[in-house]
C-alpha cells in the first residue's frame, strides 16, 4: 500500500501533530505573529487556523527560539535570518538525499510501485538515526571551517569597510553546455552536471576555499588569497572541458552569497575565457607576482558594465 503524507511525518518526524498553529505558539510562549514568521522563513506554507498540523517538537523548537531572544543574544530580524537560512539549506539538502536514495533503491526509468516507496521510505527510517549523528557533526565541522575562514580574511582585510571583503571569486564554466544538453539524454545530462559539480566541489575543498554556489552549468566559488585561487583553477581546467575566469577585491557576503563588482568582473572574464583556459584580472594577476605561476597579458577589451578591462591569462608554471 501506498505511504500517506500521515505515515511519511509519522516515521520521518517521529512526534504525530495534533495542534493548531495558534496553539503551538501559546505552548511555546511566542506571539502567533513571530511563530507564523519563523514557519514562513522555514519555508512552509501558512496553514488555516484551525489546521492541527504542529507537533510537540515544534512547540520545543519554538520554546527555544523563545529563550535566545529572551537571553538577548539574538533580536527578532537575527532569529528570522537564522530560520531562513536553516529552511533553505534543510530543504535543498532534504530533496538531494530524497533523489539520491530513489536512485540508489530502484531502477533507472522506472516508475515506483507502491511496494517500492514503502521499501524507501523504510530503509530511510532506519538510516535517519545515523543521518542525524553525521548532520549534526558535519555542521559543526563546517561552522568551524567558516569561523577558520573568517579569521583568515580578518587578517587580509584590516583597513576594509566593515561588511566587505576582499576575496578571490572564480567562476568554471562547462564549455558547449548547451550543446551537450541537446545530445545528452536526461539522465546523461544529470550525470554530466552531478559529475561537474563534484569534481568541483573536491577541487575547492582540498585547496581550503569555498564553493559558493553551482548553477548547473557552472560554479562559482571564493578564495582568500590569489594563489588559493590559481591553483584551484588549475586543478580544476585538468578535469575537463572548463573556461574559467576569476577576479580579485571587495566583496559584499550575503546569506551566503557574494555580489559587488569583483563577483560581476569574474563573470564577464569567464565569457570571454576560450575553451580550456583561465582569464583573471589586474588585482589576481599583481597578488600572483613571485608566486611561480606564468601570466600572459592579452589585449584590454571592453566588459559590460564595468568598462575597459585588462585581462591575462593563467597558466602553470612550466617545471
Amino acid at each position: 500500500m501506498r505511504p500517506t503524507a500521515e505515515e511519511i511525518e509519522r516515521l520521518l518526524v517521529g512526534t504525530p501533530a495534533h495542534h493548531t498553529r495558534g496553539e503551538v505558539a501559546a505552548e511555546a510562549g511566542v506571539s502567533q505573529e513571530l511563530a507564523e514568521r519563523i514557519w514562513r522563513a522555514l519555508g512552509f506554507a501558512t496553514l488555516a487556523d484551525d489546521a492541527v498540523a504542529f507537533s510537540d517538537a515544534d512547540v520545543v523548537a519554538l520554546r527555544r527560539v523563545r529563550k535566545m531572544l529572551d537571553s538577548g543574544l539574538l533580536d527578532e530580524p537575527t532569529v528570522i535570518r537564522m530560520a531562513r537560512a536553516l529552511g533553505q539549506t534543510t530543504s535543498r539538502l532534504a530533496q538531494w538525499q530524497a533523489e539520491i536514495m530513489v536512485g540508489a533503491m530502484l531502477p533507472p526509468d522506472v516508475q515506483p510501485s507502491d511496494a517500492d516507496l514503502a521499501r524507501i521510505l523504510e530503509t530511510s527510517q532506519q538510516l535517519l538515526p545515523d543521518f542525524e549523528h553525521v548532520l549534526i557533526h558535519v555542521w559543526r565541522a563546517q561552522l568551524a571551517a567558516a569561523g577558520t575562514r573568517l579569521l583568515a580574511i580578518a587578517d587580509i582585510n584590516d583597513d576594509l569597510v566593515p561588511g566587505r571583503v576582499s576575496l578571490a571569486v572564480g567562476f568554471a564554466d562547462l564549455v558547449s553546455f548547451t550543446r551537450r544538453s541537446r545530445e545528452l539524454s536526461e539522465r546523461e545530462l544529470a550525470e554530466l552536471v552531478e559529475g561537474f559539480e563534484s569534481r568541483a566541489a573536491d577541487v575547492v575543498a582540498v585547496h581550503g576555499a569555498r564553493l559558493v554556489k553551482t548553477l548547473g552549468d557552472e560554479v562559482l566559488f571564493t578564495a582568500p588569497t590569489p594563489a588559493q585561487a590559481a591553483s584551484i583553477a588549475l586543478d580544476l581546467v585538468k578535469t575537463g572541458e572548463l573556461r574559467i575566469g576569476m577576479a580579485y577585491g571587495p566583496v559584499l557576503p550575503v546569506m551566503g552569497d557574494v555580489f559587488g563588482t569583483t563577483v560581476n568582473l569574474a563573470a564577464r572574464l569567464t565569457a570571454i575565457a576560450r575553451p580550456g583556459t583561465i582569464v583573471v584580472d589586474a588585482d589576481l594577476a599583481e597578488g600572483l607576482a613571485g608566486d611561480g605561476f606564468e601570466l600572459h597579458r592579452i589585449r584590454r577589451r571592453p566588459a559590460r558594465g564595468l568598462g575597459v578591462v585588462q585581462p591575462y591569462v593563467l597558466r602553470r608554471s612550466a617545471p
